[in-house]
């Protein structure tokens, strides 16, 4: 047998999270879930709220319970690794969250913060020195910010602060939960620029989770589409957020916005018209 060509994969996956109480219900957030993703390459994971594509990257940084299937990452079953485990595997898988202010500690610098993963896998002196400034100058922020707070720094640039943070070890796959969500347009135009750049010196592979179609095509080589714990649909991204196959896929494209303000208003028609009619095909 062949090792895969993948570096990650993902087979059947369930995630259930059981209730504590008598009348507490169990929640099935994942049902029977596969998806790979190849060294190199951004899959796209689009859905709305809800729809169980945060729980994914959270199975693959192990913070989901998997009740069934496997997450393989390269040719290694990691579904069920304990603490020591996966604290080494942090070195091959990180993640960017969707707040930058909030996943960064208020009191610690730039400095420190970037600092901290280096110093946990026994890097120190000079040598975390010039890694530091290497990653600044990798993600397009001044030296002297390793002496600032988060505070100090607009939202763009602390989220070019999380992604120097979460490519510190060298990583070969990011999930990046809705990196860009709470950032203005012009700043997420950027910070998508930034990651794509990245990708090409690096070579890092990212699953990008996002509620927004538009950004998915930008960024993603392939799409997955997710509803209500499954995927409904996956192929290339120029494919699936342009003409897209599923129900469900069709009305997330007719909810994309759009610049036009006369297509925007019958696209929103048409999304009112054939709502009733793609979640019953749903």
């Amino acid at each position: 047998m062949t090792a895969s060509s993948s570096l990650l994969e993902i087979e059947d996956l369930e995630v259930t999270y059981v209730a504590r109480g008598l009348r507490s219900r169990s929640f099935r957030a994942l049902a029977g879930v596969s998806l790979d993703i190849r060294p190199g390459e951004t899959v796209g994971l689009v859905g709305e709220s809800g729809s169980g594509k945060s729980t994914l990257g959270r199975a693959i940084l192990g913070l989901a319970p998997v009740t069934a299937g496997v997450i393989r990452y390269r040719d290694r079953d990691i579904a069920h690794l304990g603490r020591r485990e996966r604290r080494a595997l942090s070195s091959d898988i990180q993640v960017i969250f969707q707040d930058p202010y909030s996943s960064l500690s208020p009191s610690l610098t730039v400095g420190d913060t970037l600092a901290e993963p280096l110093r946990a896998q026994g890097m120190a002196g000079r040598d975390a020195t010039a890694r530091i400034a290497e990653l600044l100058d990798l993600v397009g922020m001044p030296s002297d910010s390793v002496r600032r707070l988060p505070r100090e720094f607009s939202g763009g640039q602390r989220q070019r602060v999380a992604i120097a943070r979460a490519l510190a070890l060298e990583p070969a796959l990011i999930v990046c939960d809705e990196p860009v969500s709470a950032l203005d347009l012009t700043t997420q135009a950027r910070v998508l620029d930034l990651l794509k750049e990245v990708q090409q010196r690096t070579g890092v592979a990212y699953l990008f989770v996002s509620h927004d179609l538009n950004v998915v095509r930008v960024m993603s080589h392939r799409v997955s589409v997710m509803y209500r714990g499954e995927i409904v649909e996956h192929g290339p991204a120029a494919q699936v957020t342009t003409a897209p196959a599923h129900p469900y896929t069709q009305r997330l494209l007719l909810a994309s916005p759009v610049a036009d303000p006369r297509a925007q208003a019958e696209r929103r028609a048409e999304f009112a018209r054939t709502r009733p009619q793609t979640e019953n095909a749903a």
